[in-house]
């Protein structure tokens, strides 16, 4: 993470930018204490889907199915 003082961030505020667009996060201080952190925006989603795309990340449970007996019964009206 890099450190810039107010007035040398904003002398090369287009450069410091760039760079925060590129990954960088860019602390700007005021007297040396921490005041804003320049980082990169999310990636807006182009709203495609592309089917099989989280294949092998996503998996449930064996017992995905099953509710707990105490569950059950509040749903079955048995516990109060």
């Amino acid at each position: 993470m890099k450190q810039v003082e107010l007035v040398d961030a904003l002398a090369e505020m287009a450069d410091l930018l760039e760079q925060a667009a590129a990954g960088e996060e860019i602390v700007i201080s005021r007297d040396g204490a921490p005041v804003v952190k320049l980082s990169p925006c999310a990636q807006p989603t182009t709203g495609e889907r592309r089917p099989g795309a989280l294949k092998g990340k996503i998996w449930m449970a064996d017992d995905f199915d099953e509710l707990p007996e105490d569950i059950q019964r509040a749903f079955d009206g048995e516990d109060p």
